[in-house]
């Protein structure tokens, strides 16, 4: 690092997960991210921009390869490779591979097409830049995660688990989405972590692709059953005499209507037996559960084998730079999609989010109907910039209209009324000199 402080500012976005097969090919932020270059092409300030990994999703091309997914890129896109080249001649732009586009870092080919467009890709994991008298690591993060680490760097037939996941699914629900009723799964790049899918599957088939008609007979039907369980819990109170219900009461004003009314009480007094059965049943096997699940959690083996922990692996890599490394202040990587500011020690993590939709889950108000996944953008720019007083760490927000209005039915926003998901970025944090201070908690 030189002796003087730099007085760069860096601007940093990831996850963008441009491109793949057919309908992968709809960049729903397109709008927003063009003007947010657009910006960058005329500020005055002395800045940098830095795409984190994931700009592209090379790997959810499955019909072409090699240096054709550049040429495909280009054409699908024209306005954004010009607004590039615009952006380009203002500010520099530096462009980091991921694990979806890894590929840019196994063909020279790239590196020289990206320039004719004023992009500098850098083919390396991670890298630093000076910021005042400090500095920033930068890495889109998956070399942390055992399922879409590259063990073999500039490999281009480098095929961790996650590339096989993203090949036959990602890609193959690209080619698949426009089949459905609403086109909707093309999201499944949102659906994180990625052991939630058969629950999304199931909801978005009960909410979109069911007959409506069975659809809107099945709640009802689902109502009662709830209503009948509460009605075996309080039955069951009645015979321990803890409280008192109108049996008789009631069995006599449904008797007033003759046969109908036997049969109405008929088949309540068969749906709370049913249901009281259940719920005895239901007592044991969630208390099973939990404790089972308890269990699972306290050796670490899904965590381990399954779920790529969002903070954990990062906070170890980060400390690791830090102590190798004293100058730098901010480990500033993407990846997990989830923004948010971490202390670490004398440091902060920094996590870039992704422009993707966000799939929040909800469950209903009625239980035994699947959960809701309450779609949200969360599109941000993290602004990294030295001070007198040292380094100082800012999510600019990207306003864009939330896509629920569209995307949810009406029985989806009845279910989740009142739980809309209202998901903050970080606040403002400062790093000073070797002391970090008022740390932002991670975002929802």
């Amino acid at each position: 690092m030189a002796a003087d402080a730099d007085d760069t500012v860096y601007y940093v976005i990831s996850d963008l997960h441009i491109g793949g097969d057919e309908q992968l090919e709809e960049v729903e932020f397109l709008d927003e991210l063009l003007a947010f270059l657009k910006r960058l092409e005329t500020t005055d300030e002395d800045a940098e921009l830095i795409i984190n990994g994931d700009a592209f999703g090379l790997w959810e091309f499955t019909r072409i390869d090699g240096i054709e997914k550049f040429d495909a890129l280009a054409e699908t896109y024209p306005k954004l490779f010009a607004q590039f080249r615009a952006t380009g001649e203002n500010v520099p732009i530096t462009l980091l591979p991921g694990n979806h586009d890894h590929e840019l870092a196994a063909y020279d080919e790239y590196v020289e097409r990206f320039a004719e467009y004023n992009v500098d890709l850098v083919q390396k994991q991670s890298i630093s830049r000076p910021v005042g008298e400090q500095a920033i690591h930068f890495e889109h993060g998956h070399q942390h995660d055992s399922n879409n680490r590259i063990e073999d760097w500039g490999n281009p037939h480098a095929s961790p688990l996650g590339y096989y996941y993203n090949t036959q699914v990602t890609s193959r629900a690209g080619q698949l989405s426009e089949r459905g009723r609403y086109n909707w799964l093309k999201d499944v790049q949102a659906v994180t972590p990625t052991e939630r899918m058969p629950v999304w599957l199931f909801s978005k088939y009960f909410y979109r692709e069911m007959n409506p008609l069975m659809r809107y007979a099945l709640v009802p039907f689902l109502l009662v059953f709830n209503i009948s369980a509460l009605l075996a819990v309080l039955a069951g109170l009645d015979l321990a005499g803890v409280v008192s219900l109108p049996v008789d009461q009631t069995e006599a004003y449904l008797g007033q209507f003759g046969l109908a009314g036997t049969a109405v009480w008929f088949l309540l007094a068969i749906n709370v037996g049913v249901a009281g059965l259940l719920v005895l049943v239901g007592i044991p096997v969630y208390f099973l559960k939990r404790d089972v699940r308890k269990t699972i959690d306290r050796f670490g083996v899904f965590e381990t084998d399954i779920t790529v922990d969002p903070e954990k692996p990062y906070v170890a890599a980060a400390r690791d730079v830090f102590d190798e490394r004293p100058e730098t202040a901010v480990f500033c990587y993407g990846h997990t999609h989830r923004p948010g500011v971490r202390d670490i020690g004398d440091g902060l993590l920094v996590n870039s989010g992704t422009w993707l939709k966000r799939l929040h889950r909800r469950d209903g108000i009625i239980g035994i109907l699947p959960p809701v996944f309450y779609p949200s953008y969360q599109l941000c720019a993290v602004r990294i910039a030295p001070e007198s007083d040292g380094v100082a760490v800012e999510y600019e927000e990207i306003q864009k209209p939330s896509p629920s209005p569209d995307e949810l039915t009406l029985t989806e926003r009845l279910l989740t009324l009142g739980r809309k998901p209202d998901p903050e970025l970080p606040d403002r944090t400062v790093v000073e000199g070797t002391r970090t201070v008022r740390p932002a908690e991670p975002a929802e």
